[in-house]
């Protein structure tokens, strides 16, 4: 039997005491109790060494390459790393954090210096099984993903992309004053001439208008439609074919923050995606980036955590920030990193916060046996909301009322997909028949 921990994002910036701090401690010995333990590295573990980029993932996450101990202390053994925060520092500081997780021997996915290198899956062995770890992002900016190495040419490092396609429909009358406003602005003339001149491409269905950089479509009603991108899903499913012959488990990790409609429902191309990993042979889909809980759904057998929320909230610690940041949130030059991100929380009114829900989460604990899922416990975690600044974002087990309010509401999210849950003494059961 094999027992799997599972966590959301580490956004790491201080020591955790794990093994000291009495507050944090029992969670930590029971994610160490886990034969392995799986964590999303929101942070960068560059040092701040790098080129700060001009697109951050919304704020440049560089961290101390110390985490990753405090990190493997805490009982983790693997690592997804492709999120819309791995190349703040560009690509040199993706390659120093790349360095430092490399010094420490650590079984990571996700990041590469090729496409290739970044779709591979990773190994961790234990007695009891090897678990494969595959990890990609839907959430980055154009440039961060991974390029295919030619022959002739080295490839560029950065993430796994899994990019999708977003059709915008609305009705003909609607269509037809889009065609109109881009006829009046030269938009029109302008995306022809680009076509004329070799540096652009009609859409492949004639049906479609580009607006700027977005694609319309005449309709019934109008409405917002995501569909995976098919060769990111193929390349991907791919290396999931790999990994299945070679693991025990398999694990797919995705970090995305796109939604349909409201924050806590994952866009249309999310469980797609995760239905096609299972369907060419992973074993779990663990989602995160929202940097909130959404529901789990139970597809052929096989558990699909569509995010898992924070698991370490310290984002507001981070020691260092280049002048983008300071452009970005209209911070005065002179101030101090904490407080620029306390003005950009209107002092905790505004932002992650001034809502609960950014501070609690899940960590589900899997049962394989022999490679097959055969139960899960479900634990609840508080990032302790109302602590001060530099103590709240370090989790510990929640008890009591908060623990059972943190499982009902994870249970009403995961609803909606048929799952059912029970609960005592605290913690949720999945039990699966034999």
């Amino acid at each position: 039997m094999l027992r799997l921990a599972l966590t959301g994002d580490s956004i790491l910036q201080r020591r955790l005491l794990s093994c000291s701090d009495p507050q944090v401690a029992p969670l930590f010995d029971m994610i160490r109790g886990a034969d392995m333990a799986f964590t999303n590295l929101e942070v960068l573990a560059n040092d701040f060494r790098g080129d700060p980029a001009l697109e951050s993932g919304g704020s440049h996450f560089g961290a101390p390459a110390w985490v990753l101990d405090e990190l493997a202390e805490g009982g983790f053994d693997l690592f997804a790393t492709a999120t819309n925060h791995c190349l703040d520092y560009s690509i040199s500081g993706l390659l120093h954090s790349m360095a430092a997780l490399d010094a420490r021997g650590l079984t990571y996915a996700g990041i590469g210096r090729n496409l290739e290198d970044a779709r591979r899956p990773a190994y961790h062995e234990h007695p009891n099984g090897t678990v494969a770890l595959l990890s990609c992002s839907s959430t980055f900016a154009k440039g961060q993903e991974a390029s295919q190495q030619r022959p002739d040419m080295p490839g560029r490092p950065g993430l796994n992309p899994l990019r999708f396609d977003t059709m915008h429909e609305v009705t003909e009358q609607q269509l037809e004053t889009l065609k109109q406003i881009a006829t009046g602005l030269g938009l029109e003339q302008f995306r022809q001439m680009v076509i004329k001149l070799g540096f652009g491409h009609p859409p492949e269905d004639p049906a479609v208008f580009p607006f700027g950089p977005l694609n319309f479509k005449a309709a019934a009603e109008t409405r917002l439609r995501t569909t995976p991108n098919n060769k990111d899903m193929a390349g991907i499913a791919r290396w999931v074919r790999e990994a299945r012959a070679l693991a025990d488990v398999v694990l797919v990790s995705l970090h995305a923050h796109e939604q349909d409609g409201d924050k806590e429902i994952p866009a249309a191309f999310i469980p797609e995606f995760a239905h096609r990993m299972i369907d060419e042979g992973a074993d779990l889909v663990v989602g995160h980036g929202p940097h909130l809980l959404r529901g789990m759904e139970i597809y052929k057998g096989k558990p699909i955590f569509y995010s898992l929320g924070n698991f370490i909230g310290q984002n507001e610690l981070v020691s260092r920030l280049p002048a983008d940041s300071y452009d970005r949130f209209k911070a005065d030059p002179e101030m101090t990193p904490g407080q620029v991100y306390r003005q950009r929380t209107a002092d905790d009114t505004k932002g992650f916060p001034a809502e609960r829900k950014f501070w609690e989460t899940v960590v589900p604990v899997c049962l394989f046996d022999n490679g097959r899922l055969a139960g899960m416990e479900i634990h609840p975690v508080s990032l302790g909301l109302g602590d001060a600044r530099h103590r709240r974002g370090r989790p510990r087990l929640a008890a009591g009322e908060e623990g059972a309010a943190i499982l009902r509401r994870f249970a009403a999210l995961s609803e909606p997909f048929g799952t059912r849950f029970t609960e005592r003494d605290g913690i949720a059961t999945l039990s699966l028949p034999g």
